[in-house]
């Protein structure tokens, strides 16, 4: 991260802000990328701030490429999880002591009772960020303590906070919207590239495309009912594929399921993808298709950025990146008959939804880094 030299002479002596976070840099999914959004803009702010950050699972040889004078981390990562926490734990609280932050931001719901422990008889105001289905059921009664304690939650969508109050009697306004965001440098339109086309059979196909852990306890991101769809619309389009790209125990579930309805050929898994190389698979999709419940949906802004029609379910976050069905259609996830009759739609192309520059323009209007950029600043000026 490249600072301006001058930078240093600016710094204030305390310490603005605290962040502790499971981990970040040592896997990949929705909450890391979040995470990873939240420092890539704070780092940004016109405001000068210094944050210092703990890890509890990540060690000091991670790939950190946030690291930088205004922020330094704390690495815990142990040989059982708990001498980690017990060493995290430590320096945590007697950092707490000498600095006195302003705040301190929790990035995990199972890290917020230590959180609130620690902050309260200090007498230092600590928010709760939630992301999504691990805070949507009922939670232990000390994690509830915590966010009741909390001076604020943040959270990515309207069903997220809906979910966490139903499940744990949380007044709503207590809950702040944080919405993820798109990197638009990185995630742009394109062709197709000849070699992906022949690596995965594609030529003349038109493709719809997944990207999804293909995991037994993930059968709600819709891979199975997206498949069950197939026969629908091969009875349009006989020359759609189906592009699933992910890993995970599930995938013979799926693969039997795609044999047993005549559609085998029409499935192409994948299997990983590095994040490197996201991008130009999604230039491979005529359609994104996810009929899931997601606590927001990242995978929907990556793919509108890439002017990507995309189909949600109608059940979920992503009521915000779809604007509520302004930028992509949502239908009931688990109906097989209802994703076939969208995607059918959105190969015949007649709707506006399908403008991939007008989509990439909306979707960076609404989560693109500046506009999330603001957002924070905003939630980090109402603690002052």
């Amino acid at each position: 991260m490249n600072e301006n030299p001058n930078l240093q002479r600016k710094l204030k002596k305390q310490v603005d802000h605290f962040f502790v976070f499971l981990e970040i840099f040592g896997c990949e999914g929705g909450i890391q990328s979040y995470v990873k959004d939240i420092f890539r803009a704070y780092l940004n702010l016109s405001k000068v701030y210094r944050g210092e950050v703990f890890l509890l699972r990540d060690d000091f040889y991670a790939c950190n490429p946030f690291k930088c004078q205004r922020l330094k981390f704390h690495y815990f990562k142990s040989s059982t999880p708990q001498i980690g926490r017990i060493k995290m734990t430590a320096a945590l609280f007697e950092s707490l002591l000498k600095q006195r932050p302003r705040h301190v931001f929790c990035g995990h719901i199972n890290l917020a009772v230590l959180v609130q422990s620690l902050c309260q008889p200090l007498g230092i105001p600590y928010s709760v960020l939630t992301y999504g289905k691990e805070v949507w059921d009922r939670l232990t009664l000390l994690q509830r303590h915590a966010l009741v304690g909390a001076s604020r939650i943040l959270t990515i969508s309207r069903y997220s906070r809906d979910r966490l109050c139903a499940a744990n009697t949380i007044e709503p306004n207590k809950i702040h919207l944080l919405p993820c965001a798109i990197d638009e440098k990185k995630f742009t339109p394109g062709a197709k590239q000849p070699e992906l086309i022949a690596k995965y059979n594609l030529a003349g196909a038109r493709v719809l495309m997944t990207v999804a852990r293909l995991w037994s306890g993930d059968v709600y991101k819709g891979v199975d009912v997206t498949i069950t769809a197939l026969p629908q619309i091969l009875q349009v389009f006989p020359e759609v594929k189906y592009l699933v790209i992910g890993r995970g125990d599930d995938q013979p579930r799926l693969a039997q399921l795609a044999k047993d309805l005549g559609v085998a050929e029409h499935v192409v898994f994948a299997g990983f993808v590095p994040p490197e190389e996201l991008v130009s698979h999604y230039r491979l999709a005529d359609a994104y298709i996810m009929p899931s419940q997601e606590g927001f949906g990242i995978v929907y802004l990556e793919a509108m950025a890439c002017g990507i029609p995309v189909l949600a379910g109608d059940a979920d976050g992503s009521a915000e990146p779809l604007q509520d069905g302004k930028l992509g259609w949502r239908v009931p996830h688990r109906d097989p008959d209802a994703v076939a009759k969208a995607c059918i739609e959105i190969l015949q192309g007649q709707d506006q939804r399908c403008d991939g520059q007008w989509l990439r323009r909306q979707a960076i209007e609404n989560f693109g880094i500046n506009a999330f950029q603001k957002r924070l600043q905003q939630e980090l000026l109402s603690f002052e």
